[in-house]
């Protein structure tokens, strides 16, 4: 998905047949070279793959929407061009002594688009408009760490009582808990992005379409053709606006993989991901071609309610039953790895890797896992398996991976499985309501800690599609969120990960990683570990 929405992180070189798309004259000069920089069109074309669900803060829960809100918006936090958090809209910020209680001074020219200022009450109304249960975000949990905030948006609390207060127009303060030593990476996720509140309490609307939205980002929506492409551009009222040198970015929506890839041959894409697999090994020989670690995994969630994974036996047949060395060297071909948990490597611990300490919950076994089929049928007195059907949300690699799962399932465990796919969009409402019964998903960490991985899998958590409630699991998290001895806290995160992988309500497939093909006339574009390229610093040169 959205997605630790969990595929970040290849940029695919241009050959030496595409010369001619970028620049490269009869004499051998590049258009740089002709002209000055300051005569090139600063203007990327970037594919986006899907239409953007919700482009709003409050609402946004897949990675393609984030992806656009991360260049049009911005929070008290930042990421800079490396990833770490650094100070955004906020200038200042104060910790009590107990660690509870941040004080945060906004920069006096922090500005909509519109050329107001940005205010301190328009982050508390952001914040308190995520937590309104009527709101409905499905990233309100994030919140959670905040004093009465939990209260608040399970209907046992008063807005009142949530510890954002707006001081002054400048001055916000935010009372936590207990300490959060990841509380600057937190706040750079969209969903603690401002929103100005005259407008969205003025209109209900005002995230559908480009011309009723203001933001306060690097660039501002000037264009949505829905199911075709987002326009962003730079945003002259930006405090940082002279960092800021593309003019025009265009998310373009193209959903097939083949065509995507033969844009960006003929120059009408700049940046892609997601590459065909028949290209990707040729591919990875080119200047361009960048793979970077994506702090996600890749799965296939169980719908507990529904038969047959109602029995834990059946859902841990199916994850046996899978050869992901094969699917990742022969179909995905992108540098995944095989995984057989929940959190991928990439969290550092005071023991080391936090998968590496934690290792492997399960291995494959055709045999076994036929057993372990039989035996869970039997406790269920099926004498045969009720009819499957895996649902995918439409790509190209998303029904190859589906194709092979069906071949290796029905191979090892003689089980007919059925292949159903929808688009983005209908896909996540049929996931959220819960109409499926065995369906793909990424997560994808919005920083490098396990329990934002873990988190996936609350009983609450709306993100949380698979019905399975397990309140040890709860709890355990519930307990790592305020403990504050570091061995300790990640000690039971590995208790907790032990008690969902016992469970298994979903089968992990692999460890992301993340390919592009990206014009080489472009630089400063930043590949970070869990989001999309971010191109606030991006440049054509030639």
């Amino acid at each position: 998905m959205k997605k630790w929405l969990f595929s970040l992180g290849i940029v695919l070189a241009i050959s030496s047949v595409l010369a001619g798309c970028y620049g490269g004259g009869a004499d051998g000069e590049s258009a740089g070279e002709k002209k000055g920089k300051g005569d090139i069109k600063q203007e990327i074309v970037v594919n986006a793959m899907t239409e953007p669900p919700a482009i709003d803060p409050a609402k946004a829960t897949d990675t393609t929407s984030g992806w656009v809100l991360d260049h049009i918006f911005e929070g008290l936090y930042t990421r800079d061009k490396e990833g770490k958090p650094v100070l955004g809209v906020a200038k200042d910020v104060e910790v009590s002594d107990d660690g509870a209680t941040y004080t945060f001074t906004l920069r006096d020219d922090a500005k909509w688009s519109d050329g107001s200022q940005v205010t301190a009450g328009d982050f508390e109304y952001a914040w308190k408009r995520v937590l309104n249960p009527e709101t409905g975000s499905a990233f309100s949990f994030y919140l959670y760490y905040i004093k009465g905030a939990e209260d608040y948006n399970k209907g046992k609390g008063a807005a009142e009582n949530v510890g954002i207060t707006a001081l002054d127009d400048t001055t916000l303060e935010v009372q936590l808990n207990s300490p959060l030593g990841y509380f600057d990476s937190l706040l750079t996720l969209w969903t603690f992005y401002p929103v100005q509140q005259k407008l969205v309490e003025g209109n209900a609307d005002w995230a559908a379409e480009a011309n009723t939205y203001v933001s306060n980002g690097p660039y501002k929506m000037t264009g949505w053709k829905h199911e075709s492409n987002v326009v962003v551009e730079k945003n002259n009222e930006y405090y940082e606006k002279d960092v800021v040198k593309l003019d025009k970015v265009t998310f373009q929506i193209v959903n097939e993989a083949t065509t995507y890839y033969q844009m960006f041959k003929t120059g009408e894409l700049d940046l892609i991901s997601t590459l065909p697999s028949d290209v990707l090994t040729s591919e990875k020989e080119n200047e361009a071609y960048h793979e970077v670690p994506y702090y996600g995994t890749y799965m296939y969630m169980f719908n507990v309610e529904k038969e047959p994974f109602t029995n834990a036996k059946v859902r841990k047949a199916f994850a046996m039953s899978i050869d992901r060395k094969s699917l990742t060297e022969n179909v995905t071909l992108g540098g995944e790895t095989p995984a057989y948990a929940m959190v991928p490597e990439g969290a550092d611990t005071p023991e080391g890797d936090f998968r590496k300490v934690g290792g492997d919950y399960f291995e494959e076994n055709a045999e076994e896992a036929k057993k372990l089929l039989a035996e869970g049928m039997a406790e269920e007195g099926w004498t045969e398996l009720p009819e499957v059907t895996l649902i995918y949300n439409t790509a190209e690699n998303h029904k190859k991976i589906a194709e092979a799962v069906q071949e290796m399932i029905g191979k090892n465990l003689g089980v007919k499985l059925k292949l159903s796919n929808q688009e983005w969009g209908t896909y996540l409402e049929t996931t959220k309501q819960g109409n499926f019964q065995m369906a793909r998903m990424g997560w994808i960490g919005i920083f490098l800690d396990p329990v934002v991985n873990l988190d996936y899998y609350l009983g609450d958590s709306p993100n949380n599609r698979t019905g399975w409630v397990n309140e040890e699991y709860d709890s355990i998290m519930a307990q790592s969120k305020v403990e504050q001895d570091e061995n300790k806290r990640y000690e039971l995160l590995h208790q907790a990960e032990e008690v969902l992988m016992t469970d298994m309500p979903f089968m992990p497939v692999n460890f992301y990683k993340f390919n592009y093909l990206a014009n080489p006339d472009f630089e400063n574009i930043a590949y970070y570990v869990n989001r999309y390229p971010n191109l606030k610093w991006a440049e054509k040169t030639k």
